[in-house]
């Protein structure tokens, strides 16, 4: 068994290339991993830290993030889940280059039409307390950054226009929310629903979610907003501590000689296998 192979597991999730390379920027001896669905991870170490890190790059949209998540997790068996990259602010003093870490996470489109009107439905989806906490020790020693504790926005929409009718609809519902993204509801509802496991959103800002999206975006501020939240990411890693006696060394992916993988969970994965004689399974009692 390598110390790959046994160190706890952190799953890293992005949507875009450039939020990916942020990320992978600071995790070495990668390797990478395929599910038999054909999902594809790069699992490596994050130096200073216990933890091995899987990073996915999903693209967009939080069905998908949901979906994903719930596959990764199920394969992986992390202790931890981030989504991390870039979004767009919602309010005057959460600026570009700025993060914000998600202290709850609402689906904007939840709600029922009437007659007399849209009736919002909120759903809000903390997250960790263990992560946050982490995440305002790393930010105190962390002076090129700066971070806000607010909650994140997610609805399956690009936001160019503050003077929109879905900004004035999420200001007048959310107003407390920092940023608007596309994926975070989708991840933390993956990682609560699978396993009950911590889970944190982290974006950095690269826009004001107006018409100035494209004149932003263009002067790179989408790559510097992802360089900050993948840096926060880091550091709180560097914070947060596995669980005592975790280890990857019984259930997850291992590979094979062909770069292939197993799979944990409920069942023996036999593939590549050679057998002299019969092979006994005993059950544990469990249906």
């Amino acid at each position: 068994m390598t110390m790959q192979e046994t160190r706890p597991t952190v799953l890293v999730l992005t949507a875009l290339p450039l939020e990916y390379a942020a990320v992978r920027a600071h995790v070495e001896e990668r390797e990478e991993l395929v599910h038999r669905d054909g999902t594809r991870i790069e699992r490596g170490q994050l130096p200073g830290t216990p933890w091995q890190a899987a990073l996915a790059e999903l693209g967009m949209g939080a069905d998908r993030a949901a979906a994903l998540t719930t596959q990764l997790i199920n394969w992986l068996r992390p202790e931890a889940v981030f989504f991390v990259g870039v979004a767009g602010s919602l309010k005057d003093d959460v600026g570009i280059g700025d993060v914000v870490v998600g202290t709850q996470v609402y689906e904007i489109h939840g709600g029922k039409q009437t007659p007399e009107g849209f009736l919002v439905r909120p759903k809000a989806l903390p997250g960790s307390h263990a992560l946050e906490q982490a995440a305002r020790s790393a930010v105190r020693d962390m002076p090129g950054v700066r971070a806000h504790f607010l909650p994140i926005a997610t609805g399956d929409v690009v936001l160019a226009d503050a003077e929109s009718e879905i900004a004035r609809f999420i200001r007048g519902n959310y107003n407390d929310a920092g940023a608007i993204e596309m994926e975070g509801s989708g991840a933390l509802q993956a990682a609560r629903l699978n396993g009950r496991l911590d889970a944190l959103v982290i974006r950095g800002i690269s826009d004001r979610a107006d018409a100035e999206k494209h004149r932003a975006d263009a002067s790179g501020s989408q790559k510097r907003a992802a360089e900050q939240a993948a840096a926060v990411t880091m550091a709180v890693l560097h914070k947060h501590r596995p669980r005592e006696g975790s280890s990857d060394s019984e259930e997850g992916p291992h590979r094979h000689g062909d770069g292939g993988a197993t799979y944990g969970g409920d069942h023996i994965d036999f593939r590549g296998g050679t057998f002299r004689g019969p092979v006994t399974g005993k059950s544990d009692g469990r249906r």
